[in-house]
């Protein structure tokens, strides 16, 4: 029978649930156990998909489409396996399937409630990837904090669950905050006394808790707050500060967390250590070189927008032991004061995707200063757009080419896909999640990922307009990748250029600290020998 582990979080948000659900769960498959792991999140939207980036960070897409919350990136970055689209669920695609469920008349002309309605499909999810995973541990994250309005009907649900499936088969991890008051110089612990009450008022008793705290925690006040909350010294753990997050299972590890953890559930495993991880951090922490890599976007005040992205180029600094400085550059203010203050010192520079027409110009700009200066250039979905479009205007000679997303343009070298023609939905109606695409050989690509056929995640409407493949290859420009049908241009390169690499897809969802993405680690590799 499988194993539950519920996170939850008080005091505040942004603590970092699921960076703990992830390194839990890596150090739990590194002790031989097969891991899944969830996520529920309490608004009403029924995915991230339509929510901008401000609001939620960046949406994390995974193989089968789904447009899931950022934590799920971490779960797979950790974990190493892929999360599907239900291990991903929000309220208000409960809600929505509760409702539709209602109109069908499927609960007989009940009345249909909170509890037992709502609360059983919650429970009923949990059981239902650990039916489908077969996993071991299932690694369930509660979105928002205790003792919001929102997260009330999650903690009642997972209250039941564990009634229903024994005590020796769940377990509850409370991560909470105790803050530093630098008047008194003092940490204090009565934040995290009032989060585990709160949490009790809901009939959770965490067996362990994370406290979070930006320096060394005394054994005396772990032990005091052990005592008030009523948990056993052993399972209360210091979650301090970190130079990066993948120090943080090494940190548990350290603490021998995970032991715990499987002495809590009953499960009988070996001591195993974490070395690799651990040379694979000291690379990332210890580099002999540095280079400065611009990322320009629109969304760059808030970093988290580009997570992916931005982590992603750290696995490839790691890989080549190399400090990737990241230069955060609003594409608005390029178009507002010019490129030259921006980007003449960079050693490369990659636009990510976005939507929507603002800063755009800035971001082709960028484009045509990375070809001219011959600097490595990475664009990301819209950023290859974005490449198309300044080489259709600046090296081929149409002026006023541009995408048909941000108006009507003489030539569309980016157009709508046919398939999206009509749509008004914006939820869950692009093209989404893995497709195949096929490389041509001798090119940047091919040599990248060193095979001829290879799979990547999408998240757009807009396509490569086929009716500008002539000039454009004409002009220098190879279309490197394609579906396999060659209906649709999945990656461009430069041929005239030492690394100018732009793909339609997201490669950034895919990469690991353990095993780069190619072209990231390609890219960071042509920014050294610039």
């Amino acid at each position: 029978m499988a194993k539950f582990i519920f996170v939850t979080g008080g005091v505040i948000s942004g603590l970092g649930k699921g960076i703990a659900a992830a390194s839990i769960g890596l150090l739990l498959k590194n002790k031989g156990l097969k891991i899944a792991v969830e996520k529920f999140d309490p608004y009403l939207n029924v995915d991230p998909g339509t929510m901008s980036p401000y609001q939620h960070g960046e949406v994390f897409v995974t193989e089968d489409g789904g447009e899931t919350d950022l934590d799920l990136g971490h779960y797979e970055r950790f974990i190493g396996t892929n999360i599907t689209k239900n291990c991903s669920f929000s309220m208000g695609q409960i809600y929505s399937e509760i409702i539709k469920k209602e109109r069908k008349g499927s609960y007989l002309g009940g009345t249909v409630q909170v509890v037992p309605h709502v609360t059983d499909i919650i429970k009923n999810k949990i059981k239902a990837l650990a039916e489908s995973s077969k996993a071991d541990v299932i690694i369930t994250e509660i979105g928002g904090t205790v003792g919001e309005i929102e997260a009330e009907v999650f903690l009642e649900a997972i209250r039941q669950f564990k009634t229903e499936m024994g005590r020796e088969n769940v377990m509850f991890i409370h991560l909470t905050l105790v803050p530093y008051l630098k008047i008194s110089d003092e940490l204090k612990t009565k934040p995290t006394q009032h989060s585990v009450k709160e949490l009790q008022k809901h009939g959770i008793n965490p067996d362990m808790l994370l406290c979070r705290a930006d320096r060394h925690i005394p054994e005396e006040l772990l032990n005091k707050i052990a005592m008030f909350c009523n948990i056993d010294t052993n399972y209360v753990f210091e979650g301090i500060d970190v130079d990066t997050i993948y120090d943080l299972p090494i940190n548990f590890h350290d603490e021998e967390m995970e032991e715990r953890i499987c002495e809590r559930l009953g499960i009988k495993t070996e001591r195993k250590d974490i070395d690799e991880w651990k040379a694979l951090v000291d690379n990332f922490k210890n580099p002999d070189k540095e280079v400065n890599i611009g990322l320009v976007g629109k969304y760059v005040a808030l970093q988290d927008a580009y997570l992916s992205v931005s982590e992603s180029l750290k696995h490839a600094g790691a890989h080549h032991k190399c400090k990737v400085n990241i230069e955060w550059i609003n594409s608005e203010d390029i178009e507002a004061n010019g490129v030259e203050k921006y980007l003449s010192k960079l050693d490369g520079i990659i636009v990510p995707g976005g939507f929507g027409n603002r800063g755009i110009e800035g971001k082709i700009s960028a484009a045509k200063y990375a070809r001219e200066h011959k600097i490595p250039y990475l664009g990301l979905c819209l950023g290859m757009q974005i490449a198309v479009i300044e080489f259709a205007r600046n090296v081929c000679g149409l002026s006023n080419a541009n995408s048909s997303e941000f108006g009507t343009y003489e030539h569309q070298v980016i157009d709508l896909m046919e398939a999206q023609v009509g749509i008004s939905n914006k939820g869950g109606t692009m093209r989404l999640g893995s497709y195949p695409c096929t490389l041509k050989e001798g090119t940047k690509a091919h040599r990248a990922y060193g095979e001829d056929k290879i799979n990547e995640r999408h998240r757009h409407r807009y396509e490569f307009n086929n009716n500008y493949r002539d000039i454009m290859n004409n002009n220098g420009m190879i279309l490197a990748g394609t579906s396999p049908d060659n209906m649709l241009v999945e990656i461009i390169e430069l041929s005239d250029h030492p690394w100018f690499v732009a793909s339609q897809f997201h490669p950034e969802f895919k990469s690991r600290l353990c095993e780069p993405h190619p072209l990231f680690r390609d890219f960071v590799g042509a920014t050294i020998v610039k």
